[in-house]
């Protein structure tokens, strides 16, 4: 399943390239077009259903999710970023899997440095010149795999739940495999709602 999940974006690339040709050409090549983009109020999802494995996983800036980048260092910041992973950590209520599925928690894990994972080596800096504003572009990363006894139950995937507990995303970049083939697809909290 995770090849599968790897694959997704090369699988989708044709798509990706597409929608780059559609939109106005800037010099903004990481906030228009990007599946990669780091883009205040964007998340993205990869989700894949194979068999009785459904596979999640949703990205989203910091901003989105908590409502700041920076390290957490005061109390309302440590408890901003602690309810944050609580919420991320109950996928079940996040996702609204459908209860006929018999969807359940086969794992999962979450990557931030605001959870104080270490950030990615690009993001290393020189001691001296360390401060809050080199994180300025954190992201959370929620990895979920679920185990469905009935996934023919799965006919639809809503994410009502996250953008009504998470207001600042406006919106997600979706891409899903899923037993009618492969798509890409934005869906935002009026049309939040996708189907297998």
């Amino acid at each position: 399943m995770r090849r599968l999940l790897l694959a997704l974006p090369f699988a989708l690339l044709p798509l990706a390239v597409a929608q780059a040709a559609d939109e106005h050409d800037h010099d903004h090549d990481h906030e228009h077009g990007s599946l990669g983009a780091h883009e205040h109020g964007v998340g993205r999802l990869n989700a894949a259903l194979d068999s009785q494995t459904l596979e999640l996983e949703l990205e989203s800036p910091a901003m989105n999710l908590v409502g700041f980048e920076h390290a957490a260092t005061s109390d309302a910041d440590k408890a901003k970023v602690a309810a944050t992973r609580a919420l991320l950590e109950k996928p079940l209520a996040l996702f609204s899997l459908p209860p006929a599925a018999g969807c359940v928690v086969a794992s999962q894990e979450l990557e931030s440095p605001l959870f104080g994972d270490k950030p990615d080596a690009d993001d290393d800096h020189d001691e001296d010149a360390k401060d809050e504003h080199h994180h300025d572009h954190s992201e959370i990363h929620a990895h979920y795999h679920f185990t469905c006894a009935t996934p023919g139950a799965l006919k639809t995937l809503d994410l009502a739940n996250i953008f009504n507990t998470f207001p600042a995303t406006q919106k997600i970049q979706v891409q899903l495999i899923g037993p009618s083939g492969q798509q890409g697809l934005e869906v935002t909290a009026k049309a939040a709602a996708l189907k297998f």
